[in-house]
């Protein structure tokens, strides 16, 4: 698995917690903004130096955009879903940036997870199955991310109805 997954397991239960990936910490992130402003404010004052002061202000809109466009990345970033699996229930939770919550119950006895392949490009989608319904989701993994946890996931649903006999 990779670091976008995290999984504990008890005797009965099996709790996975799925993240999307950001390859820029913070730390990177404020280092990458430094370098952008103290770049572009240098050569913002060469161009002002040569008579063409409007460009500085467009520098300063550049570094302003870049800044926007990485703080919104990061807020995406902050969206995540457990799946809990008891012999019981399985319940897949995704939590939204702004807090909101969306639960999905299903039977883990009629439960399947299936990947397939939805794009033209080869992309895959996974999907959480049980009489009738239908659940979308771990759309920010890789697809061998998703092709990897569908497994684990498939082989946790197994483990889980042995247990119940």
């Amino acid at each position: 698995m990779s670091d976008t997954l995290t999984e504990k397991q008890s005797a009965k239960e099996t709790r996975f917690v799925l993240h999307p990936y950001r390859s820029l910490q913070p730390r990177g992130f404020l280092i990458l903004m430094v370098a952008i402003s103290l770049i572009s404010f240098i050569v913002g004052i060469v161009f002002m130096l040569m008579g063409a002061w409007p460009v500085f202000g467009f520098f300063g809109l550049d570094v302003a955009l870049i800044y926007y466009a990485f703080k919104s990345n990061y807020r995406s970033g902050r969206l995540y879903e457990t799946i809990e699996l008891s012999p019981e229930l399985l319940k897949l939770t995704r939590v939204h940036p702004s807090g909101e919550r969306e639960e999905f119950e299903f039977n883990p006895y009629w439960a399947r997870v299936r990947v397939s392949v939805d794009h033209p490009d080869g992309r895959t989608s996974m999907r959480l199955a049980a009489r009738g319904k239908e659940v979308l989701f771990g759309q920010f993994l890789t697809d061998d991310e998703r092709r990897d946890f569908a497994d684990a996931l498939t082989g946790a649903l197994v483990t889980t109805r042995g247990s119940r006999f």
